[in-house]
C-alpha cells in the first residue's frame, strides 16, 4: 500500500475561498452585463427621444415660417382684420405653442432615460472592476494549489477582498 501524502490544512481553506471567489465573479459577470445592456437599451431609448425631439423643432421653425409668411402677407395686404387670416394666424400660434409643449415633455422623458442610463453606468462599472480582481484571485490560488505556496494563496485572497468590495460596491455604490 502505498502511503498517501498528508494534506496541509490550509488546502482545505484554500478550496473553499476558490469557489467563493469563482461564484462571486460569475454572479459579477452577470450582474455587470445586465447592467451593461440596461445601460445600452436606455440609451438607446433617449436617443430615439432626442430624435423626436429634433424632428418637432423641425415641425416647429416650418410653423414659425409659415405664421412670418402669413403675417407679411396679411399686412401687405392691409386686411390685419379679415378673418380667414385671423383664423390662419390664430391655427399658425396654436400650432406653434402645440409643438413646444410636446419638446418639453419629449425632452423630460429623454433626460430621464439619460439619468437612468447612467445610474446602469455607474453600477456596471464595479462589477466589471470586481470580475478582474476575483479572475485573478482565482488564478492566484490555482497556482497557490498546483505549487502548495500558502503565501501565493494569501496573495490571491487579498486581490480576492479587493474584488469582493468592487463586488459589493456594484449593489451599494459606496465609493
Amino acid at each position: 500500500m502505498a502511503q498517501e501524502e498528508k494534506k496541509e490544512p490550509w488546502l482545505n481553506y484554500l478550496a473553499l475561498t476558490t469557489v467563493v471567489l469563482a461564484v462571486c465573479a460569475t454572479l459579477a459577470t452577470f450582474k455587470g452585463g445586465g447592467y451593461s445592456t440596461r445601460s445600452i437599451l436606455v440609451q438607446n431609448q433617449a436617443s430615439d427621444q432626442w430624435a423626436f425631439y429634433q424632428a418637432k423643432s423641425i415641425k416647429q421653425s416650418l410653423a414659425e415660417m409659415d405664421r412670418g409668411l402669413l403675417e407679411r402677407e396679411a399686412h401687405r395686404g392691409g386686411k390685419t382684420s379679415d378673418p380667414a387670416a385671423v383664423a390662419a394666424l390664430k391655427a399658425s400660434g396654436d400650432r406653434i405653442a402645440k409643438y413646444e409643449k410636446e419638446k418639453a415633455e419629449i425632452k423630460q422623458k429623454a433626460e430621464l432615460l439619460e439619468k437612468e442610463r447612467d445610474a446602469a453606468q455607474r453600477h456596471g462599472r464595479p462589477f466589471g472592476v470586481a470580475v478582474i480582481f476575483l479572475q485573478v484571485a482565482i488564478l492566484l490560488s490555482s497556482i497557490a494549489a498546483l505549487l502548495k505556496k500558502k503565501y501565493v494563496w494569501v496573495a490571491g485572497v487579498s486581490v480576492g477582498l479587493i474584488g469582493l468590495v468592487e463586488f459589493a460596491n456594484g449593489f451599494l455604490l459606496f465609493m
